[in-house]
């Protein structure tokens, strides 16, 4: 079975999973708890998304990771 990412939360009973997704019968996962958002940060990242999505229009070309020159 490949790997998946999975967004989920605990209810304070068990962990629910956040999107549909079935799971084979004794299936091994990892659980990886993540730290609570810092509402700055959020809002910068909303902000700077905001931002980025003003400096190209509608119409701009889609660039791949092969466009990318390191």
């Amino acid at each position: 079975m490949p790997s998946v990412a999975l967004r989920a939360h605990y209810d304070g009973n068990q962990i629910l999973l956040d999107e549909e997704y079935i799971l084979p019968v004794n299936a091994q996962l990892l659980v990886t708890v993540l730290p609570e958002p810092i509402p700055e940060r959020t809002t910068w990242s909303v902000l700077a998304a905001q931002g980025l999505a003003l400096a190209f229009s509608d119409d701009e070309p889609e660039y791949g990771t092969t466009d990318v020159r390191l």
